[in-house]
């Protein structure tokens, strides 16, 4: 299992939270995409699967063009609901909503706000998952964001994401690959983390 991070955005750039909204690819986000792609490629997925928003989408559209597949679309793969905060940056979340950031960077849950709870998100994106694991031999890339992949791989090792941030978001374009081990606990253990195209 190949979880790979959408490629860079104009909101990535300016450190603004994207969550549920629909933004594109920037110029270098396609590059990466396509850079990704040609190492992923050697992997032989036979299934490449997407979050519906467009960031993601065209990340996955890189690699399964290239292998002549189709990209399944699965709606529990988006982003984190960030709520009222989506679109902001860190200083603007600041300033407007002192006591909540202090809550939301001390590991807490904003509350007020809309913003989706990282357990709510882990076992969405895990469920999806192992879902589409089961569905397909071989290798399957699954092409999400940053938080969500977060939060869905923490309950995929048996953490809480709620409660264990052991793991930092991947950067742009990067992935981790996951191996399922039958019969233990969890059932899923990671290869290697955090892997990206060379420049």
């Amino acid at each position: 299992m190949v979880l790979w991070r959408h490629g860079q955005t104009d909101l990535n750039i300016a450190g603004r939270i994207q969550g549920s909204l629909d933004v594109p690819l920037n110029d270098s986000g396609r590059s990466q995409a396509q850079a990704a792609a040609a190492v992923l490629a050697e992997y032989s997925p036979s299934l490449v699967v997407s979050s519906p928003l467009a960031r993601a989408h065209s990340t996955a559209q890189a690699l399964a063009h290239s292998l002549d597949l189709d990209v399944a679309v699965d709606d529990r793969l988006v982003e984190r609901d960030f709520g009222r905060w989506e679109g902001l940056d860190r200083d603007a979340i600041r300033s407007g909503w002192p006591e909540q950031f202090a809550t939301w960077t001390s590991g807490g849950q904003p509350e007020g706000l809309g913003v989706e709870t990282r357990a709510a998100v882990g076992e969405r994106v895990s469920a999806a998952i192992d879902e589409w694991a089961g569905r397909a031999e071989g290798t399957v890339v699954v092409v999400a964001h940053g938080s969500a992949l977060t939060c869905g791989v923490s309950a995929l090792l048996g953490m809480d994401p709620e409660n264990w941030f052991g793991l930092r978001g991947m950067d742009n374009c990067h992935w981790a690959i996951l191996a399922s081990q039958v019969g233990r606990h969890p059932a899923w253990r990671i290869n290697a983390y955090n892997l990206g195209a060379k420049a």
